[in-house]
């Protein structure tokens, strides 16, 4: 076994109302920052051991899939990095 760190990063697919987004771009806005859009997104950094990279990752997207990130609204990007 080998030990990773899987990196998950949650956002919400275009189209969907990002609140909290609109809010942070309209306060940099206001202090003179200039630009085109602004997303936010959740990040989750998982330590674990699997027989190798594809295993670690498969892992995590059942993770992702099942309570990290909502299917319907969010799209996620899963990086791997051996530790």
């Amino acid at each position: 076994m080998t030990a990773y760190t899987v990196t998950v990063t949650v956002r919400l697919k275009h189209g969907v109302l990002d609140p909290e987004a609109e809010t942070t771009r309209r306060s940099l806005e206001r202090l003179g920052f200039d630009l085109e859009a602004l997303r936010s997104a959740d990040r989750f950094e998982i330590d674990l051991e699997a027989e190798d990279p594809e295993a670690a990752e498969q892992r995590v997207d059942e993770m992702a899939e099942r309570l990290l990130a909502n299917p319907t609204i969010h799209d996620y990007d899963v990086e791997v990095d051996e530790r």
